[in-house]
């Protein structure tokens, strides 16, 4: 059997980090995910997933990201339930379960400063790579 989730989106608030009764940290967020395809009426849908990361990818994110930060989490899907004592019924979650999460915002899109790449006339730095072959051990 294979329980497998890719999903790349936006954080929809900030993350919430709490920690368990044996002080193992955890992180609870959502997710906002376009859908592939637009609406008879030219709406885009959205698809909203919550999604939960552990120990120190979960220290990470809530360090890391916020609100409106676009990330890719691979991971698992997981339903529980549990008993709502208010309306008296049982209520059933199904969210994903973080292996990896990436961060797709560079450092600069999430302040107030705009991101530029460079372009192929700016000069980039990639080392020196002449004699790769004479340190090569075959």
């Amino acid at each position: 059997m294979f329980n497998k989730v890719v999903l790349i989106g936006r954080l929809t608030k900030d993350p919430e980090l709490r920690y368990t009764n044996t002080n193992i940290p955890v992180c609870s967020f959502s997710l906002a995910v376009n859908r592939p395809f637009v609406s008879n009426n030219n709406d885009k849908n959205v698809d909203f997933f919550n999604c939960t990361a552990w120990r120190k990818q979960a220290e990470n994110v809530a360090k890391y990201v916020n609100k409106g930060s676009m990330v890719a989490i691979e991971g698992r899907l997981q339903t529980r339930d549990y008993m709502d004592e208010k309306i008296n019924a049982r209520r059933y979650l199904t969210e994903v379960i973080c292996d990896s999460v990436v961060f797709l915002d560079t450092k600069s899109s999430s302040s107030d400063e705009p991101y530029e790449a460079k372009t192929e006339d700016e000069d980039i730095d990639t080392g020196n790579f002449n004699n790769v072959e004479d340190d090569l051990p075959f």
